[in-house]
């Protein structure tokens, strides 16, 4: 998050935090789970949200609409 009164980047991180809340942290328990677990779990979320979660505006994930620009090999 940025300085305070630059609204534009905290919008953007509190819409990132609140979407992973509601689609990672409300939908399960963490009971019996270690940090390591957890640090894992989190991990392989945020691999999935950043390229495999479809974004609607594009209708496809963010790595494929890169690909299909020709962004990245």
């Amino acid at each position: 998050m940025s300085a305070k009164g630059c609204s534009p980047d905290n919008a953007a991180a509190e819409g990132f935090f609140g979407r992973l809340k509601q689609e990672f942290f409300h939908k399960r328990s963490f009971r019996g789970v270690t940090i390591d677990e957890f640090t894992a779990m989190l991990d392989e979320y945020m691999v999935w949200y950043r390229d495999k979660r479809i974004k609607t505006e594009y209708g496809m994930s963010i790595m494929d609409k890169r690909i299909q620009l020709g962004l990245v090999a």
